[in-house]
């Protein structure tokens, strides 16, 4: 994607199931769940740079042994670092007590880390500084073993507000306003509770304090704990939590907005972000990786059993579109078809651009992440480009000579890359001042391939705000004077702002919206904005399920074409001497494309919660207002 999308983190959990010992006499390292998370929250780093954390339980400790370890980082590779502090510990302690080496019980005994369950976090951060304070896993103590908490998620809360009076009236006094703390005190307050109701019970049934824990552990019902919970929460999560005592879970929402998949064999459960992390990681085919239900939770207790538990009515589903689009890893099998198609179902609209002049085009993509949709395009071309080939050839009627029917077989779409990422400047990006001719020169360009009279076609993700657009890459592409410059977003213009996790939450930064602006006064239709504003203000006292999307009324009168034609003339100044088109996917081919990911608010407006229309509608406020604040 030109423009930095910024995406709300990614999970790991992993619970091993045979004792420690297992893994040291078969993997050769008692470390092995270590090992494993490593590799789960290095091969998700796509989902989070700005942070990382790790926390690890170990099982039937005795008192007064630490039993919980938790590392977390905002480095510029915290993956990397919270690791390397990791191997420096363990590797110090086994050199300074070399009896620990091959002596498991000493080594969980007196290595920090070391365990039966592990918690991985890697964040994006777009609620909240970027502190490592801010850095999941989130920690609850308490004295009490089964009250202790570990809270780690991908999500983001429609309704923090609300849930925060919530905890007020529960009588707490949280000690921040996000969501995190929000959601871990609510899921905290009911398993007090529980502990406390259990251990009442055990104390009628002649149970001692000390006598009674072993059977809180056993008696402990997460999944009625998380009912009492996420009763109100409106948002997108995959929310993974450890008790200090042993047990774990993982609740997906119920609209499924967020992912969340999990492997189960006899040595080990997992839970993560992404199927091909778990199917790389461990080795195991496609299909032995299982999408964890909307509404569901896995949970794993203690002594190990696992369990799959509906916790909350599911919605219609509604799984986030743009993890096929941009932030998934594209090594995933249905993934990787899916934008593929994307690709080819663009194409007529490219074709029409070009005037179906294949010769005299030349095909390349940007970024990295949009090249499997550009080999679907590619694909496209081909076929027309053999269907051109092959007319051309029968025109011949059997008179044309074999030299010449070679030239015409050998004819091969113009495949090049344009445009190279200068990953070393990014960070150096910074301050205003100097920001626009920084940004210029974020991508290189490969001159000496383009003629006057071409077309350059260059496929893209999908475009947000436009600004790399503006200022960097179509002024780059301009300087190989090309006759025309078309760029294509395997996605449908995004006019929405999202409130489920990704980093979208001002209207006025989205380019579409911008555009719509733009031709509502070309139109001398501006006073719509005025109507918009004074309907969503009208609504600001109703309750969620009540709330309408006006927002949508902003785009009415315009059809996709006239805004796509609006975002080119945007997007290009008078500096730029090429023609610029710029064509975006249709909803309805997003659909075909990634069929069970149907998760489209950012494109649509139909948000798959109640709270979604509170949110883009405090956005427009917002905007009109001219407040710089989030809508959430």
């Amino acid at each position: 994607m030109s423009d930095a999308l910024k995406h709300e983190c990614g999970i790991a959990l992993v619970r091993l199931l045979k004792p420690l010992e297992f893994y040291k006499k078969k993997y050769g390292s008692a470390f092995y769940g270590v090992n494993k998370m490593y590799l789960l929250m290095e091969k998700q780093h796509n989902r989070g740079q700005d942070g990382a954390g790790f926390a690890s339980i170990k099982l039937d400790t005795k008192p007064g042994q630490r039993y919980i370890s938790r590392i977390r980082s905002v480095e510029q590779q915290p993956i990397q670092d919270i690791f390397s502090k990791i191997n420096d510990r363990i590797n110090t302690e086994l050199t300074k007590y070399p009896e620990y080496t091959d002596n498991v019980a000493l080594q969980k005994e007196h290595i920090p880390y070391l365990g039966e369950l592990f918690l991985g976090h890697v964040r994006y951060g777009t609620f909240g500084k970027n502190s490592v304070e801010s850095v999941h896993p989130f920690l609850r103590q308490n004295n009490w073993m089964h009250r202790n908490l570990i809270m780690a998620g991908n999500f983001n809360m429609t309704n923090v507000k609300e849930l925060f009076a919530n905890l007020i009236e529960l009588g707490q006094h949280p000690k921040e306003y996000t969501d995190t703390i929000t959601i871990m005190e609510k899921i905290g307050h009911f398993l007090d509770d529980a502990v406390s109701k259990i251990y009442k019970d055990l104390k009628k049934e002649g149970y001692t304090k000390e006598q009674a824990s072993p059977h809180i552990a056993e008696r402990l019902k997460i999944a009625k704990i998380l009912k009492r919970a996420a009763k109100n929460w409106d948002g997108g999560y995959a929310m993974a939590g450890l008790m200090g005592h042993g047990d774990a879970f993982v609740l997906r929402d119920p609209a499924g907005i967020r992912p969340a998949y999990y492997y189960k064999d006899d040595e080990v459960v997992v839970v993560a972000s992404e199927r091909p992390v778990i199917q790389t990681v461990f080795n195991v085919d496609y299909n032995d990786v299982m999408e964890l239900t909307p509404g569901h939770a896995i949970i794993i207790k203690k002594a190990g059993q696992v369990q799959i538990k509906q916790i909350l009515d599911s919605l219609p589903r509604k799984a986030c579109s743009f993890e096929r689009i941009y932030f998934s890893r594209g090594s995933d099998a249905e993934i990787y078809k899916e934008r593929k198609l994307l690709g080819k179902l663009i194409m007529p609209k490219v074709m029409a651009s070009i005037n179906n002049d294949i010769e005299n085009s030349v095909f390349s993509y940007i970024p990295n992440t949009a090249e499997t949709s550009f080999f679907g395009m590619i694909e496209t071309v081909e076929a027309l480009l053999n269907e051109q080939k092959t007319a051309e050839i029968l025109k011949g009627k059997g008179e044309l000579s074999s030299s010449r029917v070679t030239e015409i077989l050998s004819t091969r779409p113009r495949i090049e890359k344009i445009a190279i990422k200068d990953a070393k400047l990014r960070t150096f990006i910074t301050e205003d001042s100097s920001r626009d001719d920084l940004v210029a020169h974020v991508y290189d360009v490969t001159y000496g391939v383009i003629k006057p009279t071409d077309n350059l076609v260059i496929i893209d993700d999908s475009i947000v705000r436009g600004t790399t657009l503006k200022k960097s890459i179509l002024k780059m592409m301009d300087r190989l004077n090309p006759k025309k410059i078309v760029v294509v977003s395997s996605a449908p213009q995004i006019r929405y702002p999202d409130c489920y996790g990704i980093d979208m939450a001002r209207l006025e930064s989205l380019v579409a919206f911008r555009a719509a602006l733009a031709l509502l006064k070309d139109t001398n239709n501006y006073g719509i904005v005025e109507e918009v504003y004074k309907k969503c203000k009208a609504q600001t006292e109703l309750k969620d399920d009540k709330v309408q999307n006006f927002v949508k009324e902003i785009y009415a009168n315009f059809t996709d074409e006239q805004i796509s034609d609006k975002i080119s003339h945007l997007l290009s100044d008078t500096s730029i001497k090429a023609e610029v088109k710029i064509i975006f996917q249709s909803v309805d081919n997003l659909h075909k494309a990634c069929p069970k990911n149907l998760g489209d608010w950012y494109f649509t407006g139909n948000y798959p919660t109640h709270g979604g229309n509170r949110v883009v509608n405090r956005a427009f406020i917002n905007f009109y207002e001219g407040k710089n604040e989030r809508a959430y």
